[in-house]
């Protein structure tokens, strides 16, 4: 089953001040996420109902939809900024 992928505008803003070779390798795992929304290494995060996926030094936040098969990018950020939302 392909999941869809939607990235909030906040996500997409948050990534386009990222370096562009860093880009590129979250861009690529994210689009990935439509494949297996739960690859291994991911972690379910305590208090909301959110994923952890780990990209180098940069997370990115997403909820998952099965009902509706789509994934949801909330945030994506630096590990040592990502979150402190």
């Amino acid at each position: 089953m392909k999941y869809n992928l939607f990235i909030e505008k906040s996500a997409r803003k948050e990534l386009s001040k990222i370096p562009h070779s860093d880009q590129d390798r979250i861009i690529n795992a994210i689009r990935n996420l439509a494949e297996k929304p739960r690859p291994s290494g991911v972690k379910k995060l305590s208090g909301r109902d959110a994923w952890r996926l780990r990209v180098g030094g940069y997370r990115v936040i997403y909820e998952i939809h099965d009902d509706q098969l789509f994934v949801l990018v909330i945030s994506i950020g630096h590990r040592k900024d990502v979150y402190r939302k």
